[in-house]
């Protein structure tokens, strides 16, 4: 009996049973000539529709780490329609978007070769370690915040433990992501979390792309919004602070430069700094002060706003 039939339907006993066909031609009258180092250097074509024709990935590129990571650590459910989760799928780096105080964004595409149905264009924003973060100043946001295992604790209040510090740093990049899950899941503006993986939090670009590249979309401080357009965003960032708000968070760092303009859409960013109202002592002045910074955006753009107004319509839905 044929260790193969003679046309086997399944792709990796067609692909066999070609590579036994081929040998015996080359083998003909002299046995043991094929198979030399020399024959095998040159791969074999490959099939259409054989899953063993994989592309693989080029400078710059690696595997989708989507199913890499753990159950928690990806977006919640229901997820949206455009995410690819392919085991198949290529993350690109395309470039660095913007370098802040503790992490840089970068520009990523994730994507099926062969596939244009199947590619998204994300963010991986990777936060640095405590001794190459420009922010110092994270005593005031990090109180309160505890972290699950105590040993994990008490090195990082030991700046001199090279474990601490890279517990820190995860830190920052868990933190953002629990913030961002709960922000979308409660209804808020802001990108939808992908994934994180270690200091490496995949989430939503937001911006667009066309005939001219990939444009990401501006920050609210950059821009200059007619009356009426003016009076949606005001509505739109009230929105946003109160869904906040009701799950006991302050942004603690909202600025016109944390927020993004999508066309008639405003967008919530850079959530790492979040600050529970209930636990952290500093929390309210932050509160407090988050609502200055985009009162006086808005004033002096013509709409002229009352932050201590705000500051305590935020705190009654708050508690």
């Amino acid at each position: 009996m044929p260790r193969f039939p003679a046309n086997p339907s399944n792709p990796y006993l067609r692909r066999a049973h070609e590579r036994q066909v081929q040998a015996a031609e080359l083998e003909g009258p002299y046995p043991g000539t094929f198979g030399t180092p020399s024959d095998l250097s040159t791969p074999w074509p490959a099939i259409p529709g054989d899953p063993a024709a994989v592309v693989e990935p080029g400078p710059g590129q690696r595997w989708s780490t989507w199913t890499a990571v753990a159950k928690g650590q990806r977006g919640p459910e229901p997820r949206p329609d455009w995410l690819v989760t392919a085991d198949a799928a290529l993350d690109t780096e395309l470039g660095v978007l913007k370098t802040g105080k503790e992490a840089d964004a970068h520009l990523l595409e994730r994507a099926v070769p062969g596939d244009p149905a199947r590619r998204i264009l994300l963010v991986a924003k990777r936060y640095r370690g405590r001794d190459h973060r420009d922010f110092t100043r994270d005593s005031g946001y990090t109180e309160g915040r505890r972290v699950r295992r105590t040993r994990d604790q008490r090195a990082m209040e030991d700046r001199k433990s090279a474990w601490g510090r890279a517990v820190s740093a995860t830190q920052w990049a868990d933190a953002e992501f629990g913030a961002l899950c709960a922000a979308w899941e409660a209804g808020a503006p802001v990108p939808y979390p992908v994934q994180i993986d270690g200091t490496e939090v995949l989430m939503e670009f937001v911006g667009t792309e066309g005939a001219d590249g990939v444009v990401a979309a501006p920050r609210l401080a950059t821009t200059r919004p007619a009356p009426d357009l003016l009076d949606a965003y005001w509505e739109q960032l009230v929105g946003a602070m109160s869904v906040l708000a009701r799950l006991g968070y302050a942004h603690g760092d909202l600025s016109p430069y944390n927020v993004l303009a999508h066309g008639e859409r405003l967008v919530v960013i850079d959530l790492p700094q979040v600050v529970d109202l209930a636990s952290n002592p500093f929390a309210t002045e932050m509160l407090l002060r988050d609502c200055r910074t985009m009162c006086t955006w808005f004033t002096a753009r013509g709409l002229e706003r009352d932050p201590d107004e705000l500051f305590a319509d935020l705190l009654a839905q708050a508690w």
